[in-house]
């Protein structure tokens, strides 16, 4: 081994070393939920959609997601991240209660609103593992003006 490689090895296994410091830190401290939305649609308006939008505490909204209507259903899934608060201190763990406390499903053709029903989260949820919501009961929505 000649002098000039033992620096370079150095500099080699000082980075193998940091680089899962690094990239540790890149990962969510706090889990991410899912909540899926499932229903069906009554007399849909050709080319309509479903919004769906996360309300949480003091009227913040929050996730939004929008899907299409096939054979009269429509299915949706949509992800939150649990943090409520980083930590001041790099070594502290984070807050992790941030969570919805309601759910707006919308039945929109274009910019008309055919449909709108507000779900109460988590009251008209049911876990269905340790990180997904679904709902309750089977939502309909009605597209007839």
């Amino acid at each position: 081994m000649s002098m000039r490689s033992v620096p370079l090895l150095l500099i080699v296994g000082t980075l193998w070393i940091s680089l899962p410091g690094c990239f540790s830190r890149g990962y969510a401290q706090c889990a991410i939920y899912t909540i899926t939305v499932k229903g069906r649609v009554e007399g849909a308006p050709r080319g309509s959609r479903v919004r769906v939008q996360l309300h949480y505490p003091k009227a913040k909204s929050g996730e939004s997601g929008e899907t299409t209507i096939e054979d009269g259903t429509f299915a949706i899934a949509i992800q939150f991240l649990t943090q409520s608060r980083r930590p001041i201190l790099s070594n502290l763990p984070a807050k992790c209660k941030r969570r919805p406390t309601s759910v707006a499903i919308a039945l929109l053709q274009g910019d008309q609103e055919y449909d709108r029903v507000s779900l109460e989260f988590p009251a008209d949820f049911k876990m269905a593992d340790p990180s997904a919501y679904v709902l309750r009961t089977h939502l309909v929505l009605n597209g007839t003006p």
